[in-house]
């Protein structure tokens, strides 16, 4: 007994196209997802940045009052380039702050590169602790005379051009 084999023609040929209806459907819901997604991603963070100016340094007020901690890579206190142990340090400040009003009370702080970070932020809160209203960063080192008066050990000639004050805070 032998069976024929019958082949059935299909009515249309193959479709060898892609169906992009899927794709797009796809490719909208993921425009929709970054579209909502997208302004949750943007958060700003406020930093005062302080305006700068280039002014000569003869015209430079020179200001002798100000109160400038340096801390040295070993992790060494100084107030205006007088060395200080960390023990005495807030009793210090505190003495020197006490004599001015309390929008003069400004604290700036020079730090070497490779000083220890905690001893840094130490040097923050003790300056807080003894009643400093502003504290200010200074991005290069001070000279030693730029802190000193006139006259004391350390004090900078008038026309010396590498003695500039420290930078003023931002208001």
């Amino acid at each position: 007994m032998a069976t024929s084999r019958k082949f059935v023609k299909p009515s249309t040929p193959p479709n060898s196209e892609i169906n992009v209806t899927p794709l797009v459907d796809v490719v909208l819901v993921l425009l929709i997802i970054f579209m909502v997604v997208t302004p949750l991603l943007e958060k700003d963070i406020e930093v005062r940045i302080p305006e700068t100016e280039d002014v000569p340094v003869e015209q430079m007020p020179q200001d002798n009052s100000q109160l400038i901690v340096k801390l040295d890579a070993d992790g060494t206190y100084s107030i205006n380039t007088e060395p200080v142990t960390p023990g005495d340090y807030v009793n210090k400040l505190k003495r020197m702050l006490a004599a001015k009003s309390k929008e003069d009370r400004i604290v700036f702080f020079v730090a070497d590169d490779k000083a220890n970070y905690g001893k840094l932020v130490a040097a923050f809160d003790g300056a807080k602790q003894a009643g400093a209203f502003v504290l200010g960063m200074a991005t290069e080192d001070i000279p030693a005379g730029a802190a000193a008066p006139e006259g004391e050990p350390g004090a900078a000639p008038a026309g010396d051009p590498g003695a500039a004050p420290a930078p003023a805070p931002a208001p």
